[in-house]
């Protein structure tokens, strides 16, 4: 009986005009290659945080997996982060 753990990010997903990037990430348990049990965490990535000064930040990918990384770098556009920064700006207020 060998029992053995994966990690599967599937499902990953631009929304929204500021391009946030939402996660599925599922845990998978195998019993001599046969699931027996799945479970996920979902989490939301965004272009950036701002500083005290108001500049923006942008978000830190390296703990991510590739092809997380590869999208929200392909979606957060300059433009996109200019948006992105008015918006953090905006909701300060």
């Amino acid at each position: 009986m060998a029992l053995s753990e994966s990690i599967e990010y599937d499902k990953i997903e631009v929304v929204g005009s500021t391009k946030a990037v939402q996660v599925r990430k599922a845990t998978v348990i195998k019993k001599d290659d046969v699931e027996i049990a799945r479970s996920f965490e979902r989490y939301v990535l965004h272009p950036g945080s701002l500083d005290a000064s108001d500049n923006l930040v942008d978000t830190d990918l390296s703990g991510e997996p590739a092809e997380v990384s590869a999208i929200c770098t392909a979606a957060w556009t300059d433009a996109v982060k200019t948006a992105w920064k008015a918006k953090l700006i905006a909701d300060k207020s």
